[in-house]
Formats: structure tokens, C-alpha cells, sequence
């Protein structure tokens, strides 16, 4: 069983190397240049010392995950999951036995269905069945696996967000992308293991949706800046050079590490490493979004207008720039679904700014050879009801409210099934009826395609071991090719 013993031994390791610099410090007959040259070549080799350690328990389909995070909850019955009865009944109330046990966050039990609004045609090979609000993706369908059967226990944004995220609904938990970087570590030495971009509205998780949780504070997400560097600070002021910003770095190291012998606290160890990462970053992270060699062909194939003005589509560009040099985990959180009104234009333009970009992502990622060991997830926190609401003291009117009984997610790359459908909703598009899916069943399968068993990664905090499936979740088998 993985547990806090990997980062134990990782620590020990470290505290040797920099008892090393210590002691560097103390003979005056070395200068800071030299010491900082020593700094990085110490820590390159204790993390290649420590990657032994992080291993996946049997043989990994994905090397990196994309998760393209749509916050705010799009409507599946407007995208994915077509439901004619909808149509057919829209404006009366839905059958009693529906709802029998079901909460709300706005609206009442009694509340009149809504029909599709949009019409649905089939695509691809594999036949599935999309919104024309979805023209891009339709090209690409045959690559992914749809699953229209996906429920959660959270039916309000904030915890529901968490939830997906990190396995539970309260902040505090690490993320999946942290369980990641603490199994697996990172391929690139100047990049974080795991990068958080985000676009429209602020997600009403927040900073919960890439938290390392209880563990080490290097395994958390960095979340890069929409535009200019993208992370603060990342160039040095007026007056230091490369030297000196060495020299510091090294100087610092090496403090840490008589504070690291004394009191043996790792998250000082954590603080070193951010400090010498961000060094090492200094030169590759202006590269990513000043997007050297990239043609006009490329960014009209994502729908980037400005490569310097903030977007979705933009940050798709950078997402896939960041998994080609060696990123473990890239999540693109794009809050704009959250639609309690007018469900049919918020979904147009909610469409407009990322359809395209999504579906060049996965044909980019595919002409490259990418898409054999890169997992893309694609959806939100819930599903949206197939009743109407209309509040007018909150002037809302043909929307829909926040649904956790059934919503879509769709996968597409390393070890997925592509042109799968998976799961099925009953006629009015309320329950999963057909091979439901938990959010710790999805969590569970993303972890296994990365070649971890859920129930083993796990860690030890205030006397329990935790997982990111808490106590349940298993792998869904028919997903996986």
C-alpha cells in the first residue's frame, strides 16, 4: 500500500542532501556560484532518486490527463441526451414518481417539463447521437467515448465542483491531479507536474478544485495566469541576472535546509523545491504562451483570433503545448454553464467559445500520436432538470435547474473505448437506468488507465488512510478498450 511512508523515505533522502549543503555553506572556500550549480545538481538527482520510488502498480494506458472541466453544469438534454417525450409534453408537469425523493436547488417538484432545444442528428461511425449546438465535436465523435449515465451525491455548485475534483464535497481533500503528481511525480524538470488554466467566470469551487489536500504542497495544482507570464513575478526585476537569481536560489536552499534538519518539517523541503522550480521555469514558461512554431493553420484550427488575448481556445493550445513537454496533469476549469435561464442561448454561447477548440484539441492530439497516452476528460460538476425554471423575482425564464441524478461526461485517448456510448437515462432523461456511473466509478477508471489502483494509492492523515475515492467508486470495465 502506497501511504506518507514514499514521501517519509523521500524526506529522509532530502534532509541528507541538504545536511550536504549545510555544510557547503559553512566552508567559506566555496562561492555562491559553485553552490548554486551544486543546489541544482543535488536536487536533480534526489528527484531522480525519489521517482524510483513512484511507480504505478501494474502497466499505465495513459502517461497524462486533460481535464477539460465544465464548470457550472452544461445540459446534457440539450447536447447529448435527446429525449423526444420531452418535446412531446413540454409544459406539463412531470410524473410525481420522478421526483418523489429529489431536491432542488430553485425550483418545485410540480415544475412543467422542457423539451431539447436544439435538434439532434447522428454522427461518425459509431452512430451518436449530438445537439447541433455541438458541430465540431461531431467530427472527432468516433474518437470518444460518451457516457450519458454519470450521477453525484452533490446537487449545489461549490461542493459538487469539490466533489468531482477531489472525491469529497468539503475543501481539504487533494485533487486527482495532486494523487497523480504524488504517485507518479512529473516528466519535465522546469514545468510543474500538474497546471491549472482557467477561463470564464471564477469556479465556485475554487482553489479546492487543485489543492494538494493533506498532502505535500508540492503536489499542488499551479494555476497559470490568462495572459502576460504566465505566473507572477516569473521575470526578475531590474538589476538581476541570471547570477544573482542563482546565487539566491542556492542561498536559500541552503537555509532551508538547517531549518528542514531542525525541525524536520517537509513542507519546508516543498518550499525549497518551488523556489528552484521556479528558477528552472523562468526560461521554459514565457516559451509556452509566446507559442513559438505554431502555425496561422494551427490557431485557426483551435479558434485562437489573438494568440495574446485570454480564451478558452487559447488556453486548449497551451494545454496541449504543456502535455507535449512532459506535464502530468493539465486541468482547464471553463466556468460559463451555469444556465438558470435561457438554457438555450446560455448553451449556443457557451458552444461557440469551446466546441471547437475541444475538438481540436482531441484531432491535434490524435495527428500527433498524443491521444494513444493522453486521457481527455470532458464535463461538469451535474446534469441540468428536465423541467423548466422560471422565477420571476429572480427574472428567469426557460431554464434549467441543477440536476445530479444524470448527466454526460465523455473520454476520449489512452485505454478508452472510442465510439463507445455508454449508460442510458429513462424517457424523461431524470434517472440513469442503464450502467450508472458514479463520479468515484469515474475516478476510479481514470486512475486506473494511469496505472494505479484506486484502493491502494492512498495516504495517512490523522490516523486514517485516505484515497481519492473515500470508501467506494470501481473501475467501469466496459470503458476501457
Amino acid at each position: 500500500m502506497r501511504s506518507d511512508d514514499l514521501s517519509s523515505r523521500a524526506a529522509g533522502r532530502s534532509v541528507g542532501d541538504l545536511l550536504t549543503r549545510r555544510q557547503l555553506v559553512r566552508d567559506g572556500s566555496l562561492g555562491l556560484g559553485r553552490l548554486a550549480l551544486a543546489s541544482l545538481l543535488v536536487d536533480k538527482a534526489a528527484a531522480a532518486v525519489a521517482s524510483a520510488d513512484r511507480r504505478p502498480h501494474f502497466a499505465p494506458r495513459a502517461k497524462r490527463v486533460l481535464h477539460l472541466f465544465m464548470a457550472g453544469a452544461p445540459s446534457q438534454l440539450d447536447l447529448f441526451d435527446e429525449k423526444p417525450l420531452l418535446r412531446e409534453l413540454e409544459g406539463k408537469p412531470i410524473p410525481a414518481e420522478f421526483t418523489r425523493d429529489a431536491r432542488f436547488a430553485f425550483i418545485r417538484k410540480d415544475a412543467s417539463l422542457l423539451g431539447p432545444r436544439f435538434p439532434f442528428a447522428r454522427h461518425g461511425q459509431c452512430g451518436a447521437n449530438l445537439s447541433s449546438a455541438l458541430p465540431h465535436l461531431a467530427e472527432v465523435v468516433d474518437h470518444l467515448a460518451i457516457v450519458r449515465s454519470v450521477h453525484t451525491d452533490q446537487f449545489n455548485h461549490a461542493p459538487a465542483q469539490t466533489f468531482f475534483a477531489t472525491g469529497s464535497p468539503f475543501p481539504g481533500r487533494p485533487s486527482m491531479g495532486s494523487w497523480l503528481s504524488y504517485g507518479l511525480g512529473s516528466e519535465a524538470d522546469d514545468l510543474p507536474a500538474y497546471v491549472v488554466l482557467s477561463s470564464g467566470g471564477g469556479a465556485s469551487g475554487g482553489s479546492a478544485l487543485w489543492s494538494s489536500g493533506f498532502l505535500p504542497t508540492r503536489h499542488a495544482g499551479v494555476p497559470f495566469l490568462r495572459r502576460g507570464d504566465p505566473i507572477p513575478n516569473l521575470g526578475n526585476p531590474s538589476g538581476v541576472d541570471e547570477t544573482l537569481q542563482r546565487d539566491t536560489v542556492a542561498a536559500l536552499a541552503a537555509l532551508n535546509g538547517v531549518r528542514l534538519e531542525a525541525l524536520g518539517d517537509p513542507e519546508i523541503a516543498a518550499r525549497t523545491t518551488a523556489y528552484e522550480l521556479a528558477f528552472r521555469m523562468q526560461a521554459r514558461a514565457p516559451e509556452l504562451t509566446g507559442f513559438p512554431g505554431e502555425s496561422p493553420d494551427t490557431f485557426d484550427l483551435y479558434g485562437v483570433d489573438d494568440p495574446k488575448k485570454a480564451s478558452f481556445a487559447r488556453n486548449c493550445l497551451v494545454a496541449r503545448r504543456l502535455l507535449e513537454r512532459g506535464v502530468r496533469f493539465v486541468q482547464l476549469v471553463h466556468e460559463v454553464w451555469d444556465h438558470h435561464s435561457d438554457v438555450e442561448g446560455g448553451v449556443r454561447k457557451a458552444c461557440k467559445e469551446t466546441d471547437q477548440a475541444c475538438a481540436a484539441l482531441v484531432f491535434d492530439l490524435h495527428r500527433r500520436g498524443l491521444l494513444d497516452d493522453t486521457l481527455v476528460v470532458w464535463g461538469g460538476e451535474f446534469g441540468r432538470t428536465p423541467m423548466v425554471e422560471a422565477h420571476a423575482a429572480l427574472k428567469r425564464s426557460n431554464g434549467r435547474d441543477h440536476h445530479p441524478q444524470a448527466f454526460t461526461v465523455w473520454l476520449a485517448g489512452a485505454g478508452v473505448r472510442p465510439g463507445l456510448q455508454l449508460g442510458a437515462t429513462d424517457d424523461f432523461g431524470f434517472h440513469a437506468v442503464e450502467d450508472p456511473v458514479h463520479v468515484h466509478d469515474l475516478q476510479a477508471t481514470i486512475l486506473h488507465l494511469m496505472g494505479f489502483d484506486h484502493e491502494r494509492l492512498t495516504f495517512r492523515h490523522q490516523g486514517r488512510d485516505f484515497r481519492l475515492t473515500d470508501v467506494s467508486g470501481k473501475v467501469v470495465t466496459k470503458l476501457l478498450a
